[in-house]
C-alpha cells in the first residue's frame, strides 16, 4: 500500500512524458495523463477525465482548504530528525519535485513517518485565515502501513532563501528531464524554528485526489525573495494551485 499510494502521487504529478519514459510504469488510460491546471484539463474538469478521478468531485475531505475557525487542541510541535540524501530533481510541468533516498523522520500519532519526496506550488494551495502565500512546499511522508502525511511550509516574500536557491540552481532546463541531485540539501533549513502547526484530514491536491491524508501546515512561514518567486513562476509557466475545497464539517486543530 505504501508504494502504491506514493507511486500514484508521483505518477500523477509527473505527467505524460515522464510516464512514457519509464518502462516500469503501469499502464494508465490516456485520460489519466492529460490533467492540468488550465483549459480542458483544469481542476474543475478532473473528474471528467477518468473514472479514477471521481473522488476529485465526489470526495468530502478534499484539499486544499482555507485554514480558519481553528480549534485549540494544544498540539505539540513537530520533533523532526533531518537527513540530507536527496536523489533527483525534475520539473515535470505540474510541479518542481525532489525525490529523496532518505528524508526527515517524525513521530505522529505514535508512528514514524518518513519523507518520500517534496514539491512546490505557486501560489500556495492552502490559505491561512484567507491569506495566500507566493509559494508552498509539500513534504510527503508515509508510515510502514502506507498512510500518508503531508507537512506543508508556506513562504512569504522577504529575504533570499538559500535552500530554495540550491533547488533553483539545480533545476533542469528541460521539462520532464530527471536529473541527479548531487547537492547536499539541508532539509532543516526549509522549516522555521517554531514547528507548531495546524492539523486536518484531507486529500491529494492532484488527481486522483485520494483522501485519508493527514495534513500538517506549519504556522510560521519562511521567506523567499521576489526574484526567487519569479524564478519558480517562470520555470512552471503557470500557476499550479488547486482551488480551495469545502470543509464539509471537518475540524482544523492547532
Amino acid at each position: 500500500m505504501i508504494k502504491k499510494l506514493i507511486c500514484t502521487l508521483t505518477l500523477f504529478l509527473a505527467g505524460t512524458p515522464a510516464l512514457q519514459a519509464s518502462p516500469s510504469t503501469p499502464s494508465l488510460s490516456p485520460a489519466a495523463t492529460v490533467w492540468s491546471y488550465e483549459g480542458k484539463g483544469s481542476p474543475e474538469h478532473w473528474s471528467e477525465l477518468s473514472d479514477e478521478f471521481q473522488t476529485c468531485k465526489k470526495g468530502h475531505f478534499q484539499s486544499p482548504i482555507d485554514i480558519n475557525h481553528v480549534i485549540k487542541g494544544n498540539l505539540p510541535p513537530l520533533d523532526m530528525v533531518f537527513h540530507t540524501q536527496s536523489e533527483s530533481i525534475v520539473n515535470n510541468g505540474h510541479t518542481i519535485q525532489v525525490m529523496v533516498k532518505d528524508g526527515e523522520d517524525f513521530l505522529l500519532d505514535g508512528q514514524q513517518f518518513t519523507l518520500q519526496q517534496f514539491h512546490f506550488h505557486t501560489p500556495s494551495e492552502n490559505l491561512i485565515n484567507g491569506k495566500s502565500f507566493p509559494l508552498e512546499a509539500h513534504f510527503v511522508h508515509s508510515n510502514p502501513q502506507g498512510e500518508v502525511a503531508v507537512v506543508a511550509v508556506m513562504f512569504e516574500e522577504g529575504e533570499v532563501n538559500p535552500q530554495l536557491e540550491t533547488i533553483l540552481q539545480k533545476l533542469p532546463k528541460a521539462q520532464n528531464k530527471v536529473e541527479p541531485l548531487e547537492a547536499v540539501i539541508d532539509l532543516g533549513a526549509f522549516f522555521p524554528q517554531d514547528k507548531h502547526y495546524y492539523r486536518f484530514s484531507g486529500s491529494l491536491t492532484t488527481p486522483p485526489c485520494t483522501e485519508g491524508l493527514r495534513w500538517l501546515v506549519i504556522k510560521q512561514p519562511e521567506t523567499i525573495s521576489k526574484a526567487q518567486i519569479t524564478a519558480f513562476q517562470q520555470a512552471l509557466k503557470h500557476a499550479n494551485n488547486r482551488p480551495l475545497q469545502p470543509l464539509h464539517g471537518r475540524m482544523i486543530v492547532e
